[in-house]
């Protein structure tokens, strides 16, 4: 996120702001209460069907100054509703210890935010998440509970699972925020897509599915509960769709309306991959054609997707960023013309509800072509070969052309509308056209990435640093500070054999020290020169990245996902020292089993090459060191820089493999201003 020049006075408005709103949101009803139901067409708010559009957006990926401006530019799009997520690991990081609901963690704050903006809430609790969220969103204690499967008939994990749902639904009833309290929730979710994964359970499953929707009934919510994914989801659950597109999906049941929970404008990124992107027109059809054929509730994941702060990005191998490709990015900056294109088919589709609560049976079905159709919904049955009689009270219309390449004119209402290929225009009052979803009229918006220094590779002019002046953001000057190689701390420890890494590290960091010694002989060294060979150094599996370091040095370095390790390594006569450093880059988020994946190393581990056969590794004695000293001390915060002693980089002379950098970052070279570290 550098390279983005500081306001001085963003952050003191920003806070202003939301100061004022919270005192706002605090002190006032939000709405006077009504009932949530729903019936085969649409979600019922206060006895009338709606149509609405829901932003994404998850309140940890956010800071809460941030969290107004978002709110207001979702609201500022076109939405009627904010869906998020609710994070167990976050909420409670320690069992049975005071729960978390500060900072980025105020969900409280977060509702009552939303409904002093007169938008309603649409709260997943799960408890499980996915999200590409750390672990999922289960706290990693979670799997320590003894016989515990997770997502299934076990009563272990059903107790802890009642416990959390109730813990929120109680909170949120505390704090007068369910619809029927004027307050903005309007749904609820419990679990999540957990029908992609149900088969792996056997009947366990499906008596799974059933225990958690009457758990979830039993709460007294007052609103209705979703399951997404769900086609065996109970008659009293609504089953909802998660795609790229979902115009062709139908509930389970008559009696339940078309929800699409999640419809993916863009998708997550991965360390080394490449940044995904769907373009808007592409967004925009898929949108129009939910609602063209009978959807009535669509949330964008994301709206809003933001920043997967400290270690909550999940894995394995996802980034900080979740920017997502959404609507709004990372910084809370609008992206265009996504923003702006998906705004006014917001409008369209606005101008069209009064015909798509109406309608109770489905939409007149009208083919105009091969690959093109229309879908009218009107007050009573049109006429298509003439123009909309001004006795039709209620007419709006959605004309599809699916056909990827061709334009297309049809004629219908009397009149001729030309088709862009994948393309659906609105007519709200089945005359006009409204809004075609391939025709793009929001202004592009281009965001660079500037800096007033020069890059590394620029730093330095015939081996010497470029000069500081004013004008140049970064200083010249890089401090540097070598973290230790193995045991640092006096809070490590010794046992015998390889232990898994989740079990000694419990999620608090993501890195492991594993360190032995090795007694090489002369005979061994002669052996391997006979031979012209080097000693192997074998695991079976590892995640997500192991480093191998011997006599204090950088061996090896491996990168994977439940990968296999054959590394050769060089050992010297005597005495050896071998460290791997097991790191997590994110605990799977996504799948059955989570509660058996762990972390580290997997199968036998060995050295071989020897004369006299290989070395098991596995029944070594080994220190154990959890963390790094830098971590440790947290030398990144400002406040701990006297407690590390720094030294001055010379750029002609990087030679370490595992070192801190600092650099001090000027957020104004014009003023005295913040400095940051890196």
């Amino acid at each position: 996120m550098l390279g983005f020049p500081i306001d001085h006075g963003v952050p003191f408005v920003a806070a202003f702001v939301a100061a004022t709103l919270w005192a706002a949101a605090t002190a006032a009803v939000f709405f006077e209460p009504f009932n949530v139901s729903y019936d085969h067409r649409a979600i019922i708010i206060g006895g009338n069907r709606r149509m609405l559009i829901s932003a994404g957006i998850h309140y940890p990926r956010a800071t809460p100054d941030m969290w107004p401006g978002l709110i207001a530019k979702s609201k500022e799009g076109g939405a009627d509703v904010i869906q998020t997520y609710v994070f167990w690991n976050g909420h409670e990081p320690v069992r049975g210890q005071q729960y978390n609901f500060q900072g980025r963690y105020d969900l409280v704050k977060f509702a009552k935010f939303i409904g002093s903006q007169g938008l309603f809430l649409h709260l997943r609790i799960g408890p499980y998440v996915c999200a590409e969220w750390n672990f999922g969103g289960f706290p990693v204690w979670l799997r320590d509970i003894p016989g515990i499967i997770f997502r299934t008939k076990n009563k272990p994990f059903e107790d802890e699972m009642q416990r959390f749902v109730k813990k929120i639904v109680d909170l949120m009833k505390q704090e007068m925020l369910f619809s029927w309290q004027g307050g903005p929730i309007i749904l609820l979710q419990i679990e999540n897509e957990y029908g992609n994964i149900e088969g792996h359970f056997g009947q366990g499953g499906k008596d799974y599915v059933k225990w958690a929707a009457d758990m979830a009934l039993s709460l007294g919510a007052g609103v209705p509960w979703v399951m997404c994914r769900q086609t065996d989801a109970p008659e009293t659950i609504i089953d909802s769709c998660n795609a790229f597109y979902c115009d062709g999906f139908r509930p389970n049941s008559y009696s339940k309306p078309a929800l699409w929970t999640e419809d993916w404008n863009g998708w997550f990124a991965s360390w080394g991959g490449r940044v995904p992107h769907r373009p808007v027109q592409d967004n925009a059809f898929a949108v129009a054609r939910f609602f063209q054929r009978g959807g009535s509730y669509h949330n964008y994941y994301m709206f809003f997707g933001g920043t997967n702060f400290g270690r909550t990005a999940g894995g394995p191998l996802q980034t900080t960023s979740y920017d997502y490709d959404a609507p709004i990015d990372e910084y809370g900056l609008l992206t265009q013309p996504k923003w702006g294109h998906l705004k006014d088919l917001h409008a369209a589709i606005k101008l069209c509800e009064p015909a798509l609560v109406a309608v109770d049976d489905g939409p007149q079905y009208v083919k105009l072509g091969p690959m093109q159709e229309a879908h009218i919904y009107a007050s009573e049955f049109v006429d298509t070969s003439k123009s909309v009689s001004e006795n039709v009270s209620i007419c709006s219309a959605f004309l599809a052309n699916i056909n990827e390449q061709k334009t297309v004119t049809v004629n219908i209402f009397g009149g001729t509308y030309t088709l862009p290929p994948w393309s659906v225009s609105i007519l709200p009052n089945c005359i006009h056209t409204a809004f075609n979803t391939a025709k793009v009229t929001s202004q592009t918006s281009i965001k660079t990435i500037k800096s007033a220094s020069p890059s590394y590779s620029n730093a330095t002019k015939h081996g010497h640093v470029v000069p500081y002046n004013e004008n140049t953001l970064f200083s010249n000057k890089w401090g540097t500070f070598q973290e230790p190689i193995g045991t640092w701390g006096n809070n490590s420890f010794t046992a015998q054999g390889i232990f898994e890494h989740l079990n000694v590290t419990k999620d608090i960091s993501d890195y492991l020290w594993y360190s032995t010694r090795l007694n090489i002989t002369e005979e061994d060294l002669a052996f391997w020169e006979k031979e012209d060979i080097l000693p192997i150094l074998t695991i079976n599996k590892t995640r997500d990245m192991v480093q191998v370091f011997v006599n204090g040095r950088l061996s090896a370095s491996k990168v994977g996902n439940w990968i296999p390790v054959e590394q050769p390594i060089h050992l010297v006569e005597g005495s050896n020292d071998l460290v791997l450093l097991s790191e997590t880059v994110g605990l799977q988020n996504y799948g059955a089993f989570l509660e058996k994946d762990g972390a580290g190393f997997r199968g036998e581990m060995k050295l071989s090459g020897f004369k006299n056969g290989d070395v098991n590794l596995s029944n070594f004695l080994w220190t154990y060191q959890v963390g790094l000293m830098g971590e440790h001390t947290e030398i990144y915060s400002p406040e701990n820089q006297e407690n590390v002693d720094w030294k001055d980089l010379e750029f002609d002379s990087v030679s370490s493999s595992f070192t801190w950098y600092k650099q001090q970052i000027s957020s104004n070279s014009q003023s005295d201003s913040p400095i940051f570290q890196v």
